[in-house]
């Protein structure tokens, strides 16, 4: 991605008419809508003004005959003129100018089988300057389809689906212009993921890092995970992050195992503020799903990225708390020519597999940012305030 920036910096940076023309899509289940509202609200809050087009509800309002949540039982004949039909509202606004987001999906699964949701032609005639997939945890999604969706679903189905908005948004981004900037986005929170968001639209300046830290075996281990926290929190105030911490289904498969071990056929978790109980064999049912995207998608979130920044803490014992994960994402980014930094606490030294792939080392996350600072990445630095954060 980081070959599109000066591309996509000179798009952003012009205040003329045309504005910042956004795609956002993702599975069902993400409610997508909430969340790019309040996106706008915190564009409007930052004075700048963002139109939002929800291509669903558009097509239902131009089919009023059309029952809610029966849209895609229609023939595909319709559906396609329903959406072009649509879109040619859209793209006349776009001619007018100004900040704009269109929230649709990729792809749909239905009886019609597996099925693009989008027009190449108007696509290419919206040439958005920015295309995001929003995901979310599995567990989330279902909730919101069981509260939500009268859709009969698997948890394999939930991940089948997220995998296919991520890989067609993509394809759709580079069929109009390779060069197109293409995120893989978390939904999470609404009002804090929103700030990601708008950075992406409106702040193009600052650095896109990945934070690389151990998770898996400092579970169990307070004061390592309030470090790490501490490093996530501090690059997420100064910059773009794209933070693999947030997605977290791997816990759903200890969960599962733990729950196994005592005989428990179900785990029962709090999700959206409502509890959800989940058979352990549909978790470990899709075991190697869960494993093969964070595979693939924490790469991709590397990709994304012109950075990536590890933290190694020092674990109870003095031995480095260095997973094999970490190592292989410090690999990754060092073979994609990314700048890589590595925070190394133990007081052994690292190994040439470390300092051999790092761009620089430092012993503290403080040390590091006063590099920043020197290299002009960030602005603004309060020390004093940082360390007491």
């Amino acid at each position: 991605m980081s070959s599109s920036r000066s591309q996509s910096d000179e798009l952003f940076s012009d205040p003329g008419n045309r504005g910042v023309r956004v795609v956002v899509t993702g599975q069902v289940g993400l409610d997508k809508k909430a969340f790019l509202e309040e996106l706008a609200s915190l564009c409007k809050d930052r004075g700048q003004d963002v139109d939002l087009f929800h291509l669903g509800d558009r097509m239902y309002a131009e089919a009023p005959d059309v029952a809610p949540g029966r849209i895609l039982d229609l023939p595909k004949k319709r559906l396609d003129q329903l959406r072009r039909s649509v879109f040619k509202d859209i793209l006349a606004h776009a001619e007018r100018g100004g900040n704009m987001i269109v929230n649709t999906h990729a792809t749909f699964r239905w009886k019609h089988g597996l099925f693009h949701a989008y027009d190449h032609v108007d696509m290419v005639r919206l040439d958005a300057d920015l295309y995001i997939t929003l995901i979310d945890n599995m567990e989330v999604v279902h909730e919101r389809l069981k509260r939500d969706h009268d859709i009969p679903h698997t948890l394999k189905d939930i991940l089948v689906w997220r995998e296919e908005e991520m890989v067609v948004t993509r394809a759709m981004a580079e069929a109009v212009n390779p060069d197109n900037p293409c995120y893989i986005v978390f939904r999470g929170d609404a009002k804090v993921m929103a700030e990601t968001v708008y950075r992406l639209m409106f702040e193009p300046e600052l650095k896109r890092v990945y934070p690389s830290f151990p998770m898996t075996h400092v579970m169990d281990m307070p004061d390592t995970l309030a470090e790490i926290n501490h490093f996530r929190r501090r690059l997420n105030e100064y910059f773009i992050t794209f933070d693999p911490g947030d997605v977290d289904e791997k816990d759903l498969l200890f969960k599962a195992g733990a729950a196994t071990q005592r005989g428990e056929d179900t785990i029962k978790l709090d999700v959206n503020g409502r509890q959800v109980e989940l058979r352990v064999s549909d978790i470990t049912q899709v075991a190697p799903d869960i494993d093969g995207q964070i595979y693939a998608r924490d790469f991709a979130l590397v990709d994304q990225s012109d950075m990536i920044v590890s933290y190694v803490p020092q674990l109870p014992g003095g031995k480095p708390g260095l997973s094999s994960g970490v190592e292989r994402e410090l690999q990754h980014a060092f073979e994609a020519t990314k700048e890589v930094y590595v925070i190394w606490t133990p007081k052994s030294e690292p190994s040439p597999f470390i300092t051999a792939t790092a761009t620089r080392v430092f012993d503290s996350v403080d040390a590091l940012f006063e590099y920043f600072v020197e290299c002009g990445y960030i602005k603004d630095f309060q020390p004093e305030l940082f360390r007491q954060a």
